[in-house]
């Protein structure tokens, strides 16, 4: 079995005073959110046994504020360059690299599209697909600060494939505030 956790960096501020993209810093609804996103995770395991992280700014404030809130947690951590902007084929990739290692869950946190389809693209059709209900909302959107998990019933991930995963609970920063969490 193998679990991967897709987490959005949370909210962010417009611009960044360089200009650029890449360098866009949580705002402060965003490090509320992923602080409270790492608290979450820390009262739900089983963690991830290893991170990867865009090294966009970004991506990396909401790691360090979500792990923070891990403190149980002290998995291993790569920053990979490949995650900013990453589409399908990216994605699979940085899993397969991540293979070398054999975590038996990987956490990516990065960006939108690509999490997001990819998210879409990983879990089976129907209600052998998992959690109706999260699946619904993750078919709109994977808003900033959310996390997709998804269950794989092979034992490389190498193994895994589009259509093969079981989502098993798909969160938000918004969905625990409307649950009063």
């Amino acid at each position: 079995m193998r679990r991967l956790m897709l987490f959005r960096h949370a909210k962010t501020e417009t611009d960044a005073p360089s200009g650029k993209d890449f360098d866009r810093r949580l705002d402060d609804r965003g490090r509320t959110d992923a602080a409270l996103m790492g608290e979450w995770l820390n009262k739900h395991p089983p963690l991830p046994d290893m991170v990867c992280v865009s090294t966009a700014m970004r991506t990396r404030q909401t790691w360090d504020l979500a792990s923070a809130a891990m403190r149980s947690n002290k998995p291993t951590v790569e920053h990979v360059e490949e995650l900013y902007g990453a589409g399908l084929e990216e994605l699979v990739a940085v899993i397969r690299d991540a293979a070398v290692q054999d975590p038996r869950r990987l956490m990516l946190i990065g960006h939108n599209p690509g999490l997001h389809e990819m998210a879409l693209g990983l879990i089976k059709d129907g209600s052998a697909g998992g959690d109706a209900a999260g699946r619904k909302a993750l078919g709109d959107n994977l808003p900033t600060g959310s996390i997709a998990i998804i269950d794989f019933a092979v034992d490389s991930w190498n193994d895994i494939s589009f259509r093969s995963g079981v989502l098993v609970q798909f969160v938000s920063p918004k969905l625990l505030k409307d649950n009063g969490q």
